[in-house]
């Protein structure tokens, strides 16, 4: 059994290497190449209609016996 003193400092001992972990993986992931021409959330797509489907997902419901 351990002391109050002890869990503290073995709280404190895995919280900074939470954050060293954190702090490493945020160097890791963050630094990101940025595209050269970014995309325009104004742009439209169109979508012809022989690609579009009808009723997707749908199933024949049918009454119980």
């Amino acid at each position: 059994m351990t002391n109050r003193y002890e869990r503290m400092k073995m709280q404190r001992r895995m919280q900074r290497r939470i954050r060293l972990v954190v702090e490493e993986r945020r160097m890791a992931f963050g630094v990101r190449p940025q595209p050269e021409i970014p995309p325009d959330p104004e742009a439209t797509i169109e979508i012809p209609p022989s690609t579009a489907k009808k009723a997707i997902g749908r199933v024949a419901v049918r009454p119980a016996v």
